[in-house]
């Protein structure tokens, strides 16, 4: 719950410093993984959510010219996600997403993170609602370089 209030307290502030004060990152391939720390899901069973706990998905994108850390927090256009608010500055991100379903309310995602040069590191929580209740879904993130 506190880190809800911080997203909400953080999120009121201005949305992004100047690029200018953001790191560069270099061109190239980046991976943004994703591993499931934790979830609960209504309806699938419990040895389904224990093989999916740590399992990681990757993201690859790629940035063409030098550009500020920013660039990488950017959701993946088909997911459709819609920033709700964000606030990158000093080493730290926060952002709030709402990403539509194919059947269903959308999902609200609650992102808290830190980053540099190198990348970022950082926690996203998924919220919604599913035909049999509410389900919540933790990933830890993590964005490296991977190549020119």
């Amino acid at each position: 719950m506190l880190r809800y209030a911080a997203v909400a307290l953080i999120l009121a502030a201005p949305a992004v410093a100047p690029a200018a004060d953001l790191p560069t990152i270099a061109a190239g391939r980046w991976d943004i993984t994703s591993t499931v720390a934790e979830l609960s899901i209504p309806g699938i069973p419990g040895f389904v959510m224990r093989m999916m706990r740590g399992k990681s998905k990757s993201e690859r994108k790629s940035i063409a010219t030098a550009q500020a850390i920013d660039a990488l927090l950017v959701p993946d256009p088909k997911a459709q996600c819609r920033v709700d608010g964000q606030h990158v500055a000093d080493g730290h991100d926060v952002q709030a997403l709402t990403c539509p379903q194919k059947r269903g309310k959308p999902v609200e995602i609650a992102r808290v993170g830190t980053y540099d040069r190198t990348g970022f590191v950082g926690q996203a929580i998924v919220t919604g609602v599913t035909p049999k209740g509410p389900m919540k879904i933790v990933l830890n993130q993590r964005a490296s370089r991977v190549a020119d």
